[in-house]
């Protein structure tokens, strides 16, 4: 069941979010123990969005308490998403919204690592990269037209065609000499949570990657908090390892992450 500030949410409060899309969110994976890698960084992504988009203050502590609520008899691992936005936002005047509410969903969380995915170049840049939006339209066609020409998923490539992020998930890879690279493009990238986790104690290093030069690395990656690390078998035409040891290594620093308790 979704809840709205700790209450069950009804269809006239979702409206509002389902003909405008204005809001942001950040979606969590919680272990059966009831604990969250990177929790802190949710939290943090979530404060920091708020500003930006609502230029308002947000409780970590409500939220957590929303979410351990919506936990309550849950046995297994799951994926909560908490939505932030405003339920009087109006097309017309947007800026009358800036009382941001809490929308916390749930889903089952599927096995780690899921099997390796294919990957479609699709020249794309979503808007206002940072924020991790409830506008997701031209990222989902995009997915929606990689799926329909025998793809998994989308890889987004700038105009200036260098190589950014994917639809939900960041990208990084291993280069020739077993370094994992994350891409960098003039236009900021959604500052993923495992991304930044993978980063805490290693080596990685970041630089601008062209589509050309993504396809002479040495293995290919996704990352993001529902997934954790997953190899990716292909780009367009271009094969990848989905056992190069360094994804090994970094899909093992994953799990080794502490949980947060909510």
């Amino acid at each position: 069941m979704a809840t709205l500030d700790g209450t069950p949410v009804s269809a006239d409060d979702l409206l509002p979010l389902a003909l405008t899309s204005v809001g942001h969110f950040t979606s969590m994976r919680v272990s059966a123990d009831g604990t969250v890698r990177g929790l802190t960084l949710h939290m943090e992504r979530l404060v920091r969005d708020s500003k930006i988009v609502w230029g308002a203050d947000l409780s970590t502590e409500r939220v957590r308490e929303y979410v351990r609520q919506s936990l309550e008899g849950q046995s297994g691992p799951c994926v909560v998403r908490v939505t932030i936005y405003d339920p009087k936002i109006d097309m017309g005047h947007p800026k009358d919204a800036d009382e941001p509410h809490i929308l916390v969903s749930m889903r089952g969380a599927s096995e780690m690592p899921p099997e390796p995915l294919r990957a479609m170049s699709v020249t794309y840049e979503r808007d206002l990269p940072q924020v991790k939006h409830a506008g997701l339209f031209g990222a989902l066609h995009a997915r929606r037209t990689a799926q329909l020409a025998g793809f998994g998923d989308a890889l987004f490539v700038g105009r200036d065609g260098l190589v950014s992020e994917g639809v939900t998930w960041n990208v990084g890879f291993v280069d020739q000499d077993r370094n994992v690279v994350w891409p960098q493009a003039p236009a900021p990238v959604l500052p993923g949570v495992t991304m930044a986790l993978l980063q805490q104690d290693a080596d990685h290093r970041v630089a601008t990657v062209t589509l050309d030069q993504a396809m002479g690395m040495a293995a290919a990656f996704a990352t993001n908090t529902s997934i954790g690390v997953r190899p990716l078998s292909a780009i367009d035409d271009t094969e990848f390892p989905i056992d190069h040891p360094v994804l090994g290594q970094l899909q093992e620093k994953n799990l080794s992450v502490p949980g947060e308790t909510v």
